[in-house]
């Protein structure tokens, strides 16, 4: 057995068709009116703006003719005549002082051992002459050097008949023991010329000085 059609059913469903259409063709139109809405905008902004007019030249008749140039030599032109250099317009060689060198700097010079006396000629006398190239000066020593000790010592030495010494000590002293101590050694080595009395030698002392100053 076939089953029947409701009668309701065509019924019920042609109210929502029609809906259905009726808003379909809202949203169509809606759409078509936004469309052409952002369509003219877009023309809108694409167009070029218009150039200005172009500007009217002048006329022919407006321009002002420039003044003719003035014939040379009547001295009617604006600018200074050009006068012939002057012995004291010319520049002056002038002549400057060239810069002093720099000096070289020259290193100090070492210090030097007192030097002994020098003798003069061996004369018989009553006192003792040291002899030359045996009586070498005394050496400064390095370590009274390193502290700048300086002064002036006084050893006094017996020499013998034969010219030798026979005894030495400090009478004088400088203030620092080295000094002493290098003026003492160099005396002890010494050779000497003896001293005379009626012209035979004697035993005589000397005192000998040695002034310590370092170089500057």
């Amino acid at each position: 057995m076939s089953a029947k059609r409701s009668p309701y059913r065509d019924h019920d469903l042609t109210p929502l068709a029609h809906s259905r259409l009726k808003i379909i063709g809202i949203a169509f139109c809606a759409g078509l009116l936004l469309f052409c809405i952002v369509w003219l905008n877009i023309r809108r902004n694409n167009e070029a703006p218009a150039s200005d007019p172009a500007q009217p030249q002048a006329r022919a008749g407006d321009v002002t003719p420039l003044p003719e140039p003035r014939a040379a030599g009547t001295g009617a032109s604006d600018m200074p005549e050009a006068r012939p250099d002057t012995e004291e317009e010319r520049p002056q060689l002038v002549e400057t002082t060239p810069p002093p060198q720099p000096v070289a700097e020259t290193a100090p010079a070492p210090p030097s051992a007192p030097a002994a006396p020098t003798p003069a000629a061996v004369v018989l006398d009553d006192r003792p002459v040291p002899l030359p190239g045996q009586s070498p000066p005394p050496t400064y020593p390095a370590s009274a050097l390193r502290r700048g000790d300086s002064g002036t010592v006084v050893v006094q030495v017996v020499v013998g008949v034969s010219g030798e010494p026979l005894d030495a000590r400090v009478i004088q002293r400088s203030g620092a023991r080295d000094l002493d101590r290098a003026a003492l050694d160099a005396v002890r080595g010494w050779r000497f010329q003896p001293a005379h009395s009626n012209g035979q030698p004697m035993q005589a002392t000397l005192d000998i000085p040695f002034d310590f100053k370092p170089a500057e």
